[in-house]
């Protein structure tokens, strides 16, 4: 059994590195801990009507978004990063320098998942791209999604998404 934590997977953001544009690279630039970045709430409403919560971080800055959970070593089953793309509806990801596998969900505006990459390959350059438009990509620990029974045409319910009250 894994043993993670928020704690854990913020004193391991100490080895994450990011890629500014045109300022640092990621492999000479002090990374920012994820402490650091915004933290909210966020649930999942299966199609069954199971409702699944998460503490997440949100990449909301160009800095954060290529850092994302770069160099993590674990990440708690109920935590994630939350990438926004409000005017780019064909989010492109990536797991360079991301040493553990990851559910990669992509979410259109009304917080429906539309597409899942389940435990995309660790260390990979390799694009992953939803096949329909996406406002999100929220990042969970690889294989989360089968093991918590989230599926494709669940809804996310954060203040992100248009289902939000």
């Amino acid at each position: 059994m894994r043993k993670s934590s928020w704690a854990l997977a913020a004193a391991l953001s100490a080895y994450v590195a990011f890629a500014g544009g045109g300022t640092a690279r990621a492999d000479d630039a002090a990374p920012e801990p994820l402490s650091a970045f915004p933290q909210s709430l966020l649930a999942v409403r299966t199609t069954a009507g199971k409702v699944v919560n998460f503490k997440i971080w949100t990449a909301d800055s160009p800095r954060r978004e290529e850092q994302g959970l770069m160099f993590i070593r674990e990440l708690d089953e109920h935590a994630g990063m939350l990438f926004a793309f409000p005017t780019n509806p064909h989010p492109m990801m990536w797991m360079k320098n991301t040493y553990i596998p990851l559910d990669l969900l992509f979410i259109n505006a009304q917080g429906r998942i539309e597409y899942i990459a389940a435990r995309a390959t660790p260390l990979s350059l390799a694009v992953i791209q939803s096949p329909k438009p996406a406002l999100a990509v929220l990042e969970l620990d690889g294989g989360a999604c089968e093991r918590l029974g989230i599926n494709v045409g669940d809804l996310v319910i954060h203040p992100l998404f248009h289902n939000a009250k």
